[in-house]
């Protein structure tokens, strides 16, 4: 088998997260993908979890980016040097540091050629032995534990952080696909910008992400809930403190979630007529942070009139389908219809 004799490391390069999975361990590394760094001598001060503790406390010399936006990079030296950081990390957890890994990679379902190869080289020049990429409906797929690989649909809404991504999958290819460039973040700046007009407060992006946590609902329709908000008064230029409704925070939402419900109604307009039949019986799987939005299950059966299924591991779904397709890498490639699961390869 292809990895028989290497090791082999799973990457779900996430707009939010950074995940890192290995065959035989399961996952090791889970971090924010994002760094601070220093303007003024362009060194990495943190990154991850202590880089993310940073947002909106930082000096002036000191910027917190996110160089992966979209699900793709858009700062290739800057993910590269979060990678190699976080794969020397994830090394001292899982025992290969003296080896160099084979990697699958996930990949939005659309990225373009170059976005594939910027992905695939940012993981070559960290000492990856060979690169291969995988794309993120089918390993979320896969990571649910669906039956990608016969010919029944099983179809696939994965809410992630930049983008939501939504595929009907069949006998290992996709036979339909959207991509919506809104995700958690975009809910996460929906109620920021809901606050700002209605109570002129400005608020930080890690409290509007603990406001959706907290009291966010997909229904219009729930028990009301609700939670302090503190950022500085526009008028004033002070400190201040509101108190927020769930029922406001679904208002501040529905607009990005209505968006994300066209997204599947188009997805299922293209299904195939005798593939519907499958997602009539066996629903839709969400997977993603956003799957975890309260109500999200049922408002969205209520409005497609279809089951509503959420993934075992809904935040780990496409890294943990990247460690699955690890072991099976050489039967799909000799498929007749050549990496049926896996696009890309680069050589030795």
């Amino acid at each position: 088998m292809f990895f028989t004799h290497t090791i082999g490391i799973g990457i779900d390069l996430g707009s939010t997260n950074i995940l890192l999975h290995q065959k035989g361990k399961g996952i090791i590394f889970q971090e924010p993908s994002v760094l601070a760094i220093n303007v003024n001598t362009n060194e990495i001060v943190a990154i991850g979890n202590e880089a993310k503790n940073m947002i909106g406390k930082t000096p002036k010399n000191v910027e917190v980016i996110n160089p992966i936006r979209n699900g793709v990079i858009s700062d290739y030296n800057r993910t590269a040097q979060i990678l190699k950081i976080l794969m020397e990390k994830g090394s001292n957890r899982g025992n290969f540091s003296f080896q160099k890994p084979n990697v699958v990679i996930a990949a939005p379902t659309k990225s373009t050629p170059v976005e594939k190869r910027a992905m695939i080289d940012a993981v070559k020049s960290c000492g990856a032995k060979q690169v291969h990429i995988i794309e993120n409906t089918i390993s979320a797929a896969i990571g649910s534990e669906l039956k990608v690989d016969e010919p029944i649909a099983s179809m696939i809404v994965d809410i992630g952080g930049g983008t939501t991504e939504v595929a009907i999958i069949s006998y290992g290819g996709v036979v339909a696909c959207h991509t919506l460039k809104i995700g958690g973040n975009k809910f996460d700046e929906d109620i920021t910008q809901y606050i700002r007009k209605k109570y002129n407060l400005l608020i930080g992006q890690q409290t509007a992400e603990q406001i959706k946590i907290e009291i966010g609902f997909a229904t219009k329709n729930h028990d009301e809930l609700h939670c302090d908000a503190r950022g500085r008064y526009l008028v004033t230029g002070l400190p201040n403190t509101i108190t927020l409704s769930s029922k406001e925070v679904h208002d501040a939402i529905k607009e990005s979630l209505e968006q994300v419900l066209a997204t599947i109604r188009l997805t299922l307009e293209e299904c195939p007529p005798e593939l519907s039949g499958d997602i009539v019986d066996y629903g839709i799987t969400l997977t993603g942070g956003g799957a975890l939005l309260k109500g999200v299950q049922a408002w969205l059966s209520a409005e497609i009139h279809l089951p509503v299924n959420l993934a075992p591991s809904p935040l780990e779904s496409v890294v943990i389908g990247t460690g699955k397709a690890l072991g099976f890498v050489g039967k799909m490639k000799n498929r007749n219809d050549s990496l049926v699961y896996l696009k890309e390869k680069v050589p030795n």
